[in-house]
């Protein structure tokens, strides 16, 4: 995809117009060996010593597998095998994953944490419906059957949306399939309970505090709303983010909620370190609001979003390097952390073929 200007969608309109850039898989590329993608970077090179993690391995499932549906990009048919091939290596025999493996190949962990277990089962139900090989997809289909019985157990609010993104998936290419959308509404009634714990006069969250992936809880109600048709789904999501984007847009300008002390209910917001999957989180909402109503709103907020990395922020700073096509690991008070790490740099591609698919629709 070469350089172009991001002027309209169909007969929806970006106010404005800015350039996009070139698609660069050199980094992702980079950063992938024959085991997977390594989770941390020196600068642009990779870090051996930090090993590789589930998570980002599931986010290059997630990115390779749009890449290869609307760009036919051939970088993202070469490395989709070698990240599904690591979650089938990490997955374990009672159906679990482990997260975290050290570059000889070792993982202490019994299992990982239920946040990384949500994101291979989205990067997994993405695979399933979208996937670009019948033999691809069979093995997405192996590896989430076997994870599945552990759904219902979950607890953690990311592990749980998360879930209910790849459910959803795999629902849309196996419709109807009641089981699924019975668990579904299973995991959706338990976020939006917490919701209802959690909400106050002015604090419309689902915890008392904000922290990272937010925009992932409002974005699995959207998600459920589409396969059920619950309208309350859809209430709690659009209440819950308008409460999100009060807290993250100043002068029409994206400011993620900073992991430095997060945003605390009756505290203080912290303004740094921002974190690209913070905004990656926020378009993938918008993507989905937008087409569940087509509003001209979702797709400028997208927008919005999107230029954080390529420095509409508060330090007017690019994250997104052109040169090696990495992304800086966080916005920080003094400047952009000058890593480029698999989590920020896959944080920015999966939203850049996001808006680019804004293009088209």
């Amino acid at each position: 995809m070469g350089t172009r200007d991001i002027l309209h969608s169909g007969k929806q309109a970006f106010k404005g117009a800015a350039q996009m850039p070139d698609l660069n898989f050199l980094h992702i590329d980079n950063l992938t060996d024959l085991t997977g993608i390594m989770q941390h970077a020196m600068f642009a090179m990779p870090n051996r010593k930090e090993g590789y993690c589930i998570d980002d391995n599931s986010r290059a499932l997630l990115l390779t597998v749009w890449a290869c549906k609307n760009k036919k990009n051939k970088t993202a048919a070469r490395l989709l095998p070698i990240y599904l091939s690591f979650i089938h290596y990490m997955q374990t025999d009672d159906g679990h994953f482990r997260n975290f493996m050290s570059y000889a190949k070792v993982s202490h962990e019994d299992r990982g944490s239920e946040d990384s277990f949500g994101r291979t089962m989205m990067a997994l139900g993405f695979l399933i419906n979208d996937g670009p090989s019948t033999l691809l997809v069979k093995t997405g289909r192996e590896i989430f059957a076997k994870a599945y019985p552990h759904v219902q157990r979950l607890v953690s609010l990311r592990g749980m949306a998360n879930t209910i993104i790849g459910i959803c998936q795999f629902i849309k290419c196996n419709y109807p399939d009641d089981l699924k959308r019975n668990m579904v509404i299973r995991l959706s009634d338990k976020m939006v309970g917490m919701y209802k714990e959690n909400k106050k006069d002015t604090w419309h969250w689902f915890e008392p505090v904000l922290t990272y992936d937010n925009a992932m809880l409002p974005l699995a109600l959207l998600n459920a709303y589409e396969v059920t048709q619950d309208e309350e789904y859809l209430a709690v999501a659009f209440e819950s983010m308008q409460f999100l984007e009060s807290k993250v847009f100043h002068n029409d300008t994206l400011r993620p909620i900073g992991n430095q002390g997060w945003c605390k209910q009756n505290g203080t917001t912290a303004q740094f370190d921002q974190q690209g999957i913070d905004v990656m989180a926020m378009i993938l909402y918008y993507q989905q609001a937008f087409r569940l109503t087509r509003e001209q709103q979702y797709l400028d907020n997208m927008y919005k979003s999107y230029q954080w990395f390529l420095g509409k922020n508060d330090l007017g700073l690019p994250l997104y390097d052109v040169a090696t096509g990495g992304c800086a690991d966080g916005l920080h008070c003094e400047g952009v952390n000058l890593n480029q790490g698999a989590e920020s740099t896959l944080a920015y591609w999966i939203s850049h073929l996001v808006v680019a698919l804004a293009l088209t629709e």
